[in-house]
């Protein structure tokens, strides 16, 4: 049984770095409702995981590794199990919310994380952690890649992030009307 101690000293940690929780599941779940599910999926894997935790390393380094296997993993089972299918309702709901982009009704903040989101699981799990302010050397750590490929692979999606902004029109249409 594990100790109380060692239990509360988790409960706090992640208390302490809940928005990385929220962070990944908002990157890795397109449906709000399945992010519930993927945010236990990873504390629980936390848990599992956490006498194995060396302290040596900052907790938010091995939280985000942790929280991204989980997220990718939890991706691509989602992805292979509903790539056959096509629900109506989400399709429609994807052209109306495209239709407000193109017109104006979204700011640019919320497309980048649209266009984001249609990344792969490590490209946008590189975005993710970039966003977050960590260095070349920190993402390397969290990701297992090296730095310069890190540096090589964020300059890279950071075009094709401009190329995907510029195809989607919204801030040439934005600025036109202001």
């Amino acid at each position: 049984m594990t100790p109380p101690a060692h239990h509360d000293e988790f409960l706090a940690l992640v208390e302490d770095h809940k928005k990385i929780l929220h962070k990944v599941a908002n990157s890795y779940c397109g449906n709000p409702a399945d992010r519930p599910d993927l945010i236990q999926e990873i504390v629980l894997q936390l848990w599992r995981s956490f006498h194995r935790f060396d302290d040596s390393y900052r907790f938010s380094t091995w939280m985000y590794r942790v929280a991204l296997n989980v997220a990718i993993s939890s991706y691509r089972r989602e992805r292979l199990r509903t790539s056959n299918t096509v629900v109506v309702e989400e399709s429609a709901l994807e052209v109306a919310a495209a239709e407000r982009a193109t017109v104006g009704d979204r700011d640019d903040v919320r497309l980048l994380y649209d266009l984001i989101h249609r990344l792969d699981e490590m490209n946008r799990a590189l975005v993710l952690l970039y966003l977050e302010g960590y260095s070349h050397a920190g993402i390397s750590e969290i990701l297992g890649i090296s730095e310069s490929n890190s540096a090589t692979k964020l300059s890279r999606i950071k075009q094709e992030l401009r190329r995907m902004f510029d195809r989607s029109g919204v801030s040439n249409k934005q600025g036109a009307a202001r």
